[in-house]
């Protein structure tokens, strides 16, 4: 395990960068220690102010914020109580265990890991000591995490390249935007790596939601009768760009030979994934009923499924596949039952009557002006944001004070007229 320790000077900057995530289906939150609160019920508002309610007992301390991150090795995919346990007693450890904190599952890179967000501002205004936090507190609470739940030790240990890539969070290439080599290095290190797959076409309708393609070359060709493989950045259109690179020169060697021995090892391991994305799947289309391919789609995206029609000469669908990029595992349809083939949903959406759209409302002349009410006013008590309206709180900037300058503030004197002489 590595622990990371950053400190800052503004709890709303890391809080909304871990709200961010939760919005993007790329987190979700494990933990609120000392809320008073289930982490569900908690609202934007209610965090915030949490951690407000103590920066204001001192407002002389300006670095006030401690965000930390606990990073896992691959392969260590703990229970979620398990992670509680861990965050528990590592902010324990470091003195933090009577202060508010909020621990978030991270989900947008290849290894697991934990982000915390709390202050060291104590009720009664002081301040826990942050000065070589890492090296006497972390650092010994790390090495005795690691002896007590069985986790990969950090120390002793270098990081290789393909480690480095593989801590990278997974974006989609962009030809002329970023350097080929890197981009493509980095997503086929991933996703050859953390994806369950069975073929290299499962495998390339992963690598292309990533604008990237595994190729063979045609069949006539030397490259495929040996066995080559290369990879190549996708456009917009997904049209090969730029130079191809053979796999043998990649970080990994993600050669043919490398992709058949994982094909025949993930075969094994994916019964348990697939009931789980045949009941997401299920639950999404009982909730929210879509009636065309494009709600299908939108309706799956909120369950980190993306949904790809496989269609043949004159647009003729004849298949289905399913990335699952919360479980990292890409399934084709007649794999989860004939209820999730192809036909049978083109079916189903045919069945399902569209929502009727709702009246429109003639506009209504506006209300005299009047005392505008604060956020907490217009809401009950209990009542939560919704997406849209917590993620213009998280993206707009932070309100500066409204004033004028002292200069055009002060009033002008009025200038008295002389009366004419008589």
């Amino acid at each position: 395990m590595v622990a990371r320790i950053i400190t800052g000077k503004s709890i709303r900057g890391a809080l909304r960068y871990n709200e961010q995530k939760v919005l993007e289906g790329k987190a979700e939150l494990l933990l609120a220690h000392r809320f008073l609160q289930e982490p569900e019920t908690l609202r934007w508002e209610d965090k915030l102010q949490r951690f407000a309610r103590l920066t204001e007992k001192n407002p002389r301390v300006r670095t006030n914020c401690v965000h930390i991150s606990l990073n896992f090795a691959m392969g260590e995919n703990l229970p979620g109580q398990t992670l509680q346990a861990i965050a528990t007693e590592y902010m324990a450890r470091l003195d933090f265990g009577g202060q508010p904190y909020l621990v978030y599952r991270h989900t947008d890179a290849a290894h697991p890991h934990l982000h915390i967000v709390t202050t060291n501002l104590q009720p009664d205004g002081s301040r826990i000591p942050l000065h070589n936090l890492g090296r006497y507190r972390s650092e010994p609470a790390r090495k005795a995490l690691e002896l007590r739940y069985g986790l990969t030790q950090a120390e002793g240990q270098q990081e290789t390249p393909l480690e480095a890539l593989l801590r990278l969070p997974l974006s989609r290439a962009r030809y002329g935007k970023s350097e080929t080599r890197r981009s493509i290095a980095h997503i086929v290190s991933v996703v050859t790596r953390t994806y369950s797959y069975t073929s290299l076409a499962e495998l390339n309708a992963v690598l292309g939601s990533f604008r990237v393609r595994a190729d063979r070359g045609g069949e006539q060709t030397q490259m495929h009768r040996r066995g080559g493989l290369h990879y190549r950045l996708l456009d917009d259109s997904g049209q090969p760009v730029g130079v191809p690179l053979k796999a043998s020169s990649l970080p990994g060697k993600p050669t043919l030979a490398t992709l058949e021995r994982r094909f025949a090892q993930h075969k094994q391991l994916r019964k348990p994934l697939r009931n789980k994305l045949r009941q997401r799947v299920a639950e999404a289309l009982q909730a929210y009923r879509p009636h065309d391919r494009t709600s299908l789609a939108a309706c799956l995206e909120r369950a980190q499924i993306q949904v790809l029609f496989r269609e043949g000469a004159g647009g003729r669908v004849y298949g289905v596949t399913f990335l699952d990029h919360g479980q990292r595992a890409v399934f084709n349809g007649s794999e989860l039952g004939k209820a999730y083939s192809a036909q049978a949903l083109l079916d189903r959406l045919k069945a399902t009557t569209p929502p009727i759209p709702a009246p429109r409302q003639e506009a209504r002349p506006s209300p005299a002006p009047g005392p505008v009410s604060t956020a907490s006013q217009e809401s009950p008590p209990g009542q939560g944001l919704s997406a849209p309206s917590l993620l213009q709180e998280l993206l707009q900037a932070s309100p500066e004070p409204a004033y004028l300058p002292y200069e055009l503030s002060k009033r002008r004197k009025r200038r008295k007229r002389r009366r004419p002489g008589l």
